[in-house]
């Protein structure tokens, strides 16, 4: 198997830095503290409501790699999403159309939880930006994940020339628009070459290009 990045220089020389530590500890989550500390976890947060505040990462080795960073501006929101798949929302289950469309409960949702999260959390908090956002634990009925936020209004964010590219106008809402690692995912394009041919810049796009007759007037 393939080590990940500095574990290799990690074991060489015998040491290994606090969010490597961490990083290693969150990677065996079927340990038997892990696996404590899980269950613990899910219990607390089902009693929180399903979007609100935390008052610091709870995997800060995660949050950093992801682009947070523990000063002003920068804010951390938990939220808890419903896992399985989408039943379809009809009246009583009738769709008043044909038998194949009829389908009501084994209808799966396109896009992943992450992304759904991160919409709820954008639409909750309109005057933040979405960075990214993360996994942290998940249970029988829910999933939840910690959404990186950053205020594009606030001074120490828009002075940082490595963050202030989000204080842009075109970086409004990016996790309604799948911008975001969680929306570029979904979209395919995590892919590139072969078999990705169709998904740049979007599937809707190359289906339409490839599906629009356009004559010239003078040809």
């Amino acid at each position: 198997s393939v080590w990940p990045r500095g574990h290799a220089r990690a074991l060489r020389t015998g040491t290994m830095g606090a969010y490597k530590y961490l990083e290693e500890l969150w990677r065996k989550k079927q340990s038997d503290m892990m696996r404590f500390l899980l269950r613990v976890r899910s219990w607390e947060y089902r009693q929180l409501p399903a979007i609100h505040r935390a008052a610091k990462p709870t995997r800060p080795d995660k949050a950093r790699r992801l682009g947070y960073k523990a000063k002003q501006g920068f804010v951390v929101y938990r939220v808890r999403v419903r896992r399985g798949g989408r039943k379809k929302p009809l009246p009583k289950g009738r769709n008043n159309g044909k038998p194949v469309n009829c389908g009501v409960n084994k209808i799966k949702w396109k896009r992943n939880l992450r992304s759904l999260a991160e919409e709820r959390v954008g639409r909750k908090c309109g005057g933040l930006r979405v960075l990214n956002s993360y996994w942290v634990a998940q249970d029988g009925a829910h999933k939840f994940y910690e959404v990186i936020l950053v205020d594009p209004a606030h001074k120490v964010v828009r002075d940082d020339p490595r963050i202030r590219w989000i204080a842009q106008p075109a970086m409004k809402h990016r996790e309604l628009r799948g911008l975001t690692s969680a929306g570029r995912k979904h979209r395919g394009l995590r892919h590139k070459g072969h078999k990705a041919n169709h998904m740049r810049p979007s599937v809707r796009a190359t289906w339409k290009s490839h599906n629009t007759l356009s004559l010239r007037r003078y040809r």
